[in-house]
């Protein structure tokens, strides 16, 4: 993929106006896409591919996904969604998602972050201990 310097600039200042209050807006979105088609920049495909990339990674900041192995009840879903909001100061949402190998407990991944308390990753830790 071509990124020169001024490719990587123009996605920067092309996913900040895609922000409202701090939050990606679907109109402003469009917006860009608008103008990219449009102006037909230099090197279009890897302007958007980094545009991409940067709303993708954005987006991913407000999502909860919870891993877990045994069942998950919807209040535990709103309580995790409800102290990850108030960690990161914006609304996060939660989705359960089953994962047998975890043997026990709930992983947790918001954007790159994860939280976990799992059988799984404490045997993991043990095991890298010894």
């Amino acid at each position: 993929m071509r990124g020169d310097k001024k490719t990587k600039l123009l996605a920067k200042q092309l996913f900040k106006l895609s922000l409202r209050d701090g939050q990606v807006s679907s109109e402003q979105v469009a917006g860009v896409l608008s103008y990219i088609e449009q102006a037909a920049p230099r090197h279009a495909l890897a302007l958007l591919k980094l545009y991409q990339q940067a709303i993708v990674t954005e987006l991913a900041k407000s999502h909860a996904r919870v891993e877990h192995a045994g069942p998950i009840s919807a209040t535990t879903l709103q309580l995790i969604a409800s102290a990850m909001t108030k960690k990161y100061a914006r609304p996060v949402t939660a989705t359960a998602q089953p994962n047998p190998r975890l043997l026990a407990g709930l992983r947790v991944r918001i954007g790159s972050d994860l939280y976990e308390s799992s059988v799984a990753g404490q045997l993991a830790t043990l095991s890298h201990a010894v």
